[in-house]
């Protein structure tokens, strides 16, 4: 096997960070476009089609737009909150990204996960840095010193405090079973079987969970157009608008990839195709990119097929529902961790 040489490895981590940056962003534009094409799809229009060929472009448009519009500042606003508000959260993406294997390719055998990072508690870190932006979205309402943002903030500390709780212990449900915090470990520990299959009620919960925690139809308690106008983004304008909005798609992209590693077997393939020098550099990623495409995809359907959330009824679907549920979970996987010898 390559060794890789000590004083060039960290370089090489930064590069591999810097990458997956990039096709963050990149992917972000594509889940944009996938979701007004899908949309418009569902709604029987045509959705963006004039910018490029299948209005590819139209996110393109869509951004020089938002670079070159006026920003307002209002004069009310805490200047230095309303500023560093969507760095914030974009900061929360960006952390958890470094933990969060895209893939993996195999070179003669040996695995190469695609990730920043490698740590043995990289799940409970995901989950630690994921609660930044609950912190970020409390300073993008406090600072803009507007009713409409702060009754967005506090809606999102209500159904934090529920839906936190049930996300947490679906993810420890996962680490009894597969006896590790790595998510790489969790994902071979799926070789033979998904979890979504051995804990389908965690697998449900999570799902959900994961949903809220995105902020996503029918659970858009931050924003809640019809009645907050536009919740924690109501003041701001131009780019900053324009941050908030693209951190909301990557907390969808990467939401989507944590549900395809934890329960539906990340890259996981065939050995025949690991033993395979060109399936096995190409195969495992294309595998996991699909799965949480797919997953996203569905996300995105589910916005036109349930009907929005009041926030009354997200608390006690996080509390009454989401809550029991995940401890009968919990007690399910103990129960056949002990039985398979975990």
């Amino acid at each position: 096997m390559l060794e890789v040489p000590a004083n060039i490895y960290p370089w090489l981590k930064g590069i591999v960070g810097l990458v997956l940056i990039g096709a963050l962003f990149g992917f972000g534009m594509f889940a944009i476009w996938v979701e007004r094409k899908l949309s418009a799809d569902i709604q029987e229009r045509h959705g963006p089609n004039r910018v490029g060929p299948r209005g590819i472009f139209q996110l393109v448009a869509d951004a020089i737009k938002l670079f070159t519009k006026e920003e307002i500042i209002p004069a009310k606003v805490d200047r230095i909150l309303y500023i560093s508000a969507p760095i914030v959260i974009l900061l929360s993406v960006f952390l958890m990204l470094v933990a969060i294997p895209v893939g993996a390719v195999y070179v003669n055998g040996t695995e190469y996960v695609l990730a920043a990072t490698q740590m043995d508690i990289s799940i409970l870190y995901i989950e630690a840095v994921s609660a930044i932006a609950i912190i970020g979205t409390f300073v993008l309402g406090y600072g803009q010193n507007n009713k409409y943002a702060m009754m967005g903030t506090f809606r999102n500390f209500a159904q934090m405090v529920g839906y936190e709780i049930p996300l947490g212990l679906t993810i420890v449900s996962v680490a009894i079973m597969s006896g590790t915090l790595d998510v790489v470990g969790i994902v071979h520990a799926q070789d033979r079987i998904w979890y979504a299959f051995l804990q389908p009620i965690g697998f449900i919960v999570f799902f959900i969970a994961m949903m809220i925690d995105m902020g996503r139809l029918p659970f858009d308690q931050n924003e809640g157009e019809e009645e907050l106008q536009a919740g924690v983004f109501t003041e701001y304008s131009s780019m900053r608008f324009g941050l908030g909005f693209f951190a909301e798609y990557f907390h969808l992209i990467l939401g989507s990839f944590l549900i395809a590693l934890l329960f539906l077997g990340g890259w996981n393939v065939p050995g025949f195709v690991t033993d395979n020098t060109v399936l096995g550099v190409i195969l495992p990623t294309v595998v996991l990119v699909t799965k949480a495409t797919l997953v996203m995809a569905f996300i995105i359907m589910m916005r036109w097929a349930v009907p929005r959330y009041r926030i009354d009824q997200v608390v006690d679907l996080s509390w009454k529902k989401l809550l029991p549920f995940s401890l009968l979970n919990l007690g399910w996987a103990i129960a056949l961790g002990l039985y398979l010898g975990v």
